[in-house]
């Protein structure tokens, strides 16, 4: 029968008066709804946090990392790297020598840091430093015999220092041959040409130094702890990262911006799916109120239901009916908390109505609307509705047409 559906909406939307099932149903469509835009917002929220993250992290890790499988240190390929360096995809080819160093100022107390080498052409395009010096000018170069060094702002405070002071630096190597050699430790003395502040979410504050500077501080010679790459677009880093891989063999491990700090995106990741099913929950009690109210439905049209088997409607069009009445539970809670949440994440993208503490690196809620997400929500929203017709349309297909009209 091809009228199952007008027959779904009149057993659904009854005009004459207000019953139990209407209002059971009213509840079932409202609570979708609210499910449906609070899914869609939250989501959207937790993807503002992921970029903001990821934003924070790309400026200062790379697209992809090229470093040694075997060894801390290794000598770049010439003509190997010059062919990746050429690569349309690729956009920047830096070298970097890193290690741990001890830092030492007057009588101030020593630290160990992280110390990283970098050619500062290269480098200077990969991080926008004109917007993170804080004080001095971002330079390496050697002056009066002396090469110079970067800070991170955290460092500078802590050790009190300013442009010009003169720091030494001493190897984690520098102090294993002194202790094993017998012999006065050997340290490198530094300028101190500026700071810098990038936030930092995983790493402690980092020095910079010129990359032949971090050579005889570490002892590498030629050698160079990994090369970071960035690419025209970071989206591209795993199709890289594969046709890298196969070029360079076991010897070298190929990393993208996403390996560099797996555990953390893993974490964010699944915080977010973590969410969606706890949230998801407010769509099953809608769901547990629609079985309820179909079955109601059932028993009270008892009667109809047997008149319509016995006009020669079969038990699949008569399941058909009470299906459709899922569906369109689902379709307007869908459909309504759908754009509520559209219309929400769009307001606190634009506007950011929900402030966040001063204190934070931004000053509000993130909301970045994503279609695959809104897909899953409206499908599996959708999806629930419709299983939830399942039991009760399964139950008046059952029903005796001579039973149901002799005892009504």
């Amino acid at each position: 029968m091809n009228n199952t559906g007008f027959i779904a909406k009149r057993y659904l939307f009854s005009r004459k008066h207000i019953s139990l099932i209407s209002t059971l149903t009213y509840i079932s469509i409202s609570g979708v709804t609210i499910g449906t835009a609070l899914l869609i917002v939250v989501l959207s929220v937790f993807n503002g946090f992921f970029d903001v993250i990821k934003g924070l992290l790309l400026s200062y890790d790379p697209d992809i990392r090229i470093e040694s499988a075997t060894t801390s240190d290794f000598i770049p390929e010439k003509d190997l790297f010059s062919q990746i360096n050429e690569w349309p995809e690729v956009t920047l080819y830096s070298p970097y020598v890193e290690g741990k160093a001890l830092i030492t100022y007057e009588d101030r107390g020593n630290k160990v840091i992280d110390v990283k080498g970098i050619e500062p052409d290269n480098y200077y395009n990969t991080v926008t430093m004109d917007e993170s010096v804080t004080s001095g000018v971002f330079s390496l170069e050697v002056r009066d015999r002396k090469p110079g060094i970067m800070i991170h702002e955290d460092l500078r405070s802590e050790l009190m220092l300013s442009p010009g002071d003169e720091i030494a630096l001493l190897s984690a190597s520098g102090m294993k041959r002194a202790l094993t050699q017998i012999t006065v430790p050997r340290t490198y003395q530094f300028d101190v040409r500026g700071s810098y502040f990038i936030q930092q979410i995983t790493d402690g504050p980092k020095v910079f130094v010129d990359i032949e500077a971090a050579r005889r501080l570490f002892g590498t010679r030629k050698g160079v702890s990994g090369i970071d790459l960035k690419l025209t677009d970071p989206e591209q880093a795993d199709v890289v990262k594969e046709r890298l891989q196969s070029l360079l063999g076991d010897n070298y491990t190929v990393s993208t911006w996403y390996d560099l700090q797996k555990p953390l995106y893993d974490v964010m990741y699944l915080e977010k799916w973590g969410a969606y099913i706890i949230l998801m929950i407010i769509v099953v009690v809608a769901v547990l109120n629609i079985v309820g109210s179909l079955t109601m439905i059932v028993i009270q049209k008892r009667r109809d239901i047997g008149i319509l088997i016995s006009m020669g409607y079969s038990k699949k069009a008569i399941k058909e009916i009470f299906r459709k009445q899922g569906l369109f539970i689902g379709i307007i809670g869908s459909a309504i908390g759908g754009a509520l949440g559209l219309l929400l994440t769009w307001l606190q993208h634009t506007f950011g109505l929900v402030k966040l503490s001063s204190a934070f690196i931004i000053d509000a809620y993130p909301a970045d609307l994503r279609l695959l997400d809104v897909v899953i929500i409206l499908g599996g929203s959708l999806l629930l509705c419709v299983a939830a017709s399942w039991l009760p349309a399964q139950r008046a297909s059952e029903i005796q047409p001579a039973e149901a009209v002799r005892y009504e």
